[in-house]
């Protein structure tokens, strides 16, 4: 295969510039994921590069995965010598390796978001602060901002300057004692210590160094100061790195992520090539229009000129309505009509806002319609109670000091350990400095280490019971594969009575067979080794990962998880001032330039057709507000937007117009069959059917169908495509 035959002018010339730094400004859709992973090829196999002695680093489990998949197409077995992986992934892997020199376990355990708001709450109450004055949420990002900026609770003092950030310096000490107790660390310490590692250690640092001459980072504007730290770390000793990036999709700054590192990154690196990368192979001409038109008019960016040989595509069109219900309903009608009249399937299409609680009129809309969609965002599968039940006994197993795990399963299923008896062994704990399992061992076995008997013998009898419990699973684990491990806990616990004895109880064992499964996919490995990467793998999979790509559903998701993906149909909703842009942005110019870099990176998901909604009035936040269009709907060229959609309005002829046969925001006709009780109907996705119930509303009928295959739905008779038909259909069978 030639490397380079495949590749655009600008695209071959990033991949040849394989000496010293190089900038590569991508510009959505311009085959940067093509760029990074033929470059790495180039360097394998006509540079003679080691793939041992290379270095790819992305933001998502998901971009890793295709990374991967396409080197693995370039460089068959050679691809399995390459470290690739997210920041985090990377981190985690040099700790394991690494970590006691800094005195951390190799065995820690990773806290999710949820264990971390556990630990806080823990934090709050042993040192007396109210949890309703200082949220939780809010002391934890606190922290996480620190970590992103090198900052330890050391260093955290002399910047203390009023008193909530005393609050958070106490909060922030105590929160890593009680991780380290924990042998536990949050996602922010993966990054952290390995750039304290390589501070405090330069020979470590020097191997590392010596090993990895070429680094590739992608979605560098994305990157913070840790991880712009740590790359510089790595590549002092060779300077070879290639960092891919687009300052107009800059969008994470509530992560903390610094665009200074991009926009700065010539500076710091004087002798950096540049290529930009500017043909677009995902979207027609004219949403390339619209994108340039609503991004342009930031400041802190490189100007970049998309162009692309796609057709020019038909205008995007504009809907506005009246309510974020009618929005809904207009979304509805018209992926109707996409699937009907332009053969796009459900999960062509998109619908994407600014924040989540936009998400309940389009669920309600599309459940009563009966339109198939899936929620990115929502209970994701590791979120689930379920599931963090097994883990966290798979957790205990893999490090009994981990204490999160340990208070949430002690008692689940119900054993008879109370929260004072909990709270009890937390105190003992923390007087003799020690986690929780080493304190219920000691207080359940008392006499045999001569400590007092403070607790009834039910209850000693009972922790002692759980201790065994733990113990014979872990010495279990050293010589199970990770499936039947699975299997012990389950069996040994009794979970799987205790779960089905609950409502919903068997699609909660479902969830938990299917955690069993991919259990199954370590089975191969040491079992010791299998539990650290599988418990490693769960504890750093995010939203976008787990988006079932296969699935004939609409996708639900806000514009700041879209990033990355592409749909042949998009709809952006809420496109009001307040909501996009947000409100919290008005008063700060450089917050109002991300909220325009949002629209921009929402607008360029779309391949063939965009639509761009905005309701007159919105129930949002606790009430309901009169929002005026967005300031970006204003920012686009008039004759790129479809001819019916150029009305001008204010909010008194809006108010005024009837909403409900306004051709351009409610659903259009797309059937104007009458049925009635009994008629046998056929839907185009659903099947064969029978009309169960009918409701006569205006100009329409509400309808209640019971498919043979797909159960029952509500629905539109002007929205359904259903057809009548005669035949009978056996619905016992």
């Amino acid at each position: 295969m030639d490397i380079l035959a495949t590749l655009n002018p600008a695209q071959r010339k990033a991949v040849e510039a394989v000496k010293g730094p190089i900038l590569i400004l991508a510009g959505p859709g311009s085959g940067k994921t093509k760029v990074i992973t033929h470059r790495v090829a180039y360097l394998v196999k006509l540079c003679g590069v080691s793939p041992h002695n290379i270095m790819a680093v992305t933001f998502t489990n998901k971009a890793a995965r295709e990374m991967r998949e396409r080197l693995e197409q370039l460089l068959r077995q050679a691809a399995e010598a390459l470290s690739l992986g997210t920041f985090h992934s990377i981190g985690a892997r040099i700790l394991r390796r690494e970590g006691k020199a800094i005195g951390l376990d190799s065995s820690f355990v990773i806290y999710d978001e949820d264990d971390q708001l556990r630990l806080m709450k823990q934090v709050l109450e042993e040192l007396n602060l109210d949890p309703k004055q200082y949220a939780p949420r809010a002391l934890r990002s606190a922290i996480g901002a620190a970590k992103s900026r090198l900052i330890s609770p050391e260093g955290y003092a002399p910047r203390v300057s009023n008193y909530f950030e005393e609050i958070v310096h106490r909060v922030y000490q105590h929160y890593q004692q009680l991780l380290s107790r924990s042998r536990a660390v949050d996602f922010d310490d993966l990054l952290m210590k390995t750039v304290q590692l390589f501070q405090d250690h330069p020979q470590i640092l020097n191997r590392y160094q010596s090993r990895y001459v070429h680094i590739l980072v992608d979605e560098f504007q994305d990157t913070n100061i840790v991880q712009y730290m740590l790359m510089k770390q790595l590549t002092g000793k060779h300077r070879n790195l290639c960092v891919v990036g687009d300052p107009d999709q800059s969008i994470y700054s509530w992560r903390f992520a610094d665009l200074r590192n991009i926009l700065s990154f010539e500076k710091d690196y004087p002798e950096a090539k540049v290529v930009f990368l500017e043909q677009n192979y995902r979207s027609t001409k004219t949403i390339l229009k619209v994108a340039s038109d609503v991004i342009s008019a930031n400041i802190q960016r490189k100007p970049k000129e998309l162009w692309t040989e796609n057709e020019d595509g038909t205008p995007v069109t504009i809907i506005k309505s009246y309510s974020a219900e009618e929005e809904a309903q207009s979304v509805v009608s018209e992926i109707e009509k996409l699937t009907i009249h332009e053969q796009l399937s459900f999960k062509d299409c998109a619908v994407m806002y600014r924040v989540n609680a936009q998400s309940r009129a389009l669920e309600e809309t599309f459940l009563r319609y009966g339109v198939p969609y899936k929620l990115i965002g929502g209970t994701r599968f590791y979120q689930r109670r379920e599931i963090k039940d097994v883990i966290a006994y798979l957790k205990l197993i893999h490090n009994p000091h981990d204490n999160v795990s340990l208070t949430r399963i002690i008692n689940v299923p119900a054993r008879g350990i109370g929260p004072r008896t909990l709270s009890q062994l937390q105190s003992w704990a923390k007087a003799h400095d020690t986690s929780l399992f080493e304190a219920l061992k000691q207080v359940s076995h008392p006499y045999s280490v001569g400590t007092k008997q403070s607790l009834p013998p039910r209850i000693v009898q009972t922790l002692a019971g759980f201790d065994a419990l733990i113990s014979e699973l872990t010495a279990q684990s050293h010589k199970l594969s990770l499936s039947d491990l699975v299997n012990e806990i389950l069996k040994h616990t009794g979970y799987r009575e205790y779960i089905l004895d609950k409502e919903g109880g068997e699609e909660k064992w479902e969830n938990i067979m299917e955690l069993r499964s991919v259990a199954g996919e370590y089975d191969e490995l040491d079992p010791e080794e299998a539990l650290a990467a599988f418990l490693e793998k769960v504890s750093l999979v995010s939203d976008i990962d787990e988006l079932d790509e296969k699935a004939d559903a609409v996708t639900l998701i806000t514009l700041h998880q879209a990033k990355g993906l592409e749909f042949p149909a998009v709809f952006i909703v809420g496109l009001e001032e307040g909501i996009l842009p947000h409100r919290k942005s008005f008063d700060d110019p450089e917050q109002m330039e991300e909220e325009r870099r949002l629209c921009y990176v929402g607008i360029t998901r779309a391949k063939k057709r965009l639509y761009l909604l905005r309701s007159y009035r919105r129930s949002l936040f606790g009430g309901s507000t009169a929002n005026p269009p967005s300031r970006f709907l204003k920012d686009i060229s008039p004759n790129l937007i479809s001819p019916r959609d150029l009305w001008e309005e204010t909010p008194t002829s809006v108010a005024s117009r009837n909403f409900n046969l306004d051709s351009q925001s409610s659903p259009q006709p797309l059937n104007t069959l009458t049925l009635k009780v009994g008629d046998h109907v056929c839907h185009n996705k659903f099947g064969p059917g029978i009309v169960m119930n009918c409701n006569p509303t205006k100009d329409d009928q509400e309808l209640t169908v019971a498919f043979e295959q797909a159960g029952v739905k509500k629905l539109l008779a002007s929205l359904a495509p259903l057809e009548k038909i005669e035949k009978d259909f056996d619905f016992s069978a």
